[in-house]
């Protein structure tokens, strides 16, 4: 079995062009790239733009999660799959 060195984005690039760059080296549709990029904005905008996602943990993703369940009418099945984008 190979020992395939793992895809690193380049570092000079701002966040949502690191997601966007690693999307396409996996060959991602471009709707899902979309869709997940959406996601990411929403919950950076959700916690006012002042933290990286890397400085947040899961108090903030649970935060995210229970504000589109309570407040945007989100189903269950959305909210797992925002927990799997956000992870």
């Amino acid at each position: 079995m190979e020992n395939k060195e793992k895809f690193r984005p380049d570092p000079q690039l701002r966040l949502m062009d690191q997601v966007r760059q690693v999307m396409r080296y996996h060959h991602y549709a471009y709707r899902i790239e979309k869709m997940y990029c959406d996601w990411i904005v929403r919950y950076i905008k959700f916690h006012g733009d002042k933290k990286h996602p890397r400085d947040m943990a899961k108090g903030e993703i649970e935060a995210f999660i229970s504000h589109l369940a309570t407040h945007e009418n989100v189903a269950a099945s959305t909210g797992c799959f925002v927990i799997f984008v956000l992870s």
